[in-house]
């Protein structure tokens, strides 16, 4: 059986009046699920970063990673 089918008989065996609390619970769990699932992906954060540096800064990233030049001209 899969799970589905498991929880399906687990729920056939649950009196008629008992239902409401049970669709309830089940209610409020998805809710809960669905609330906590990023709104955003990570390609549209990576997006919005902003990055301030030298113009020549991608050209040479190696000369202001060991010191050679510094970070004060920033535009």
């Amino acid at each position: 059986m899969t799970l589905k089918e498991l929880i399906y008989a687990e729920i056939n065996k649950i009196e008629e009046d008992n239902l409401d609390e049970l669709y309830q619970f089940v209610k409020q769990l998805a809710n809960a699920k669905s609330a906590t699932k990023p709104k955003t992906g990570i390609l549209n954060k990576l997006k919005r970063i902003k990055i301030q540096a030298p113009v020549d800064f991608a050209a040479n990233i190696d000369q202001y990673m060991n010191g050679e030049k510094n970070l004060d001209n920033i535009h």
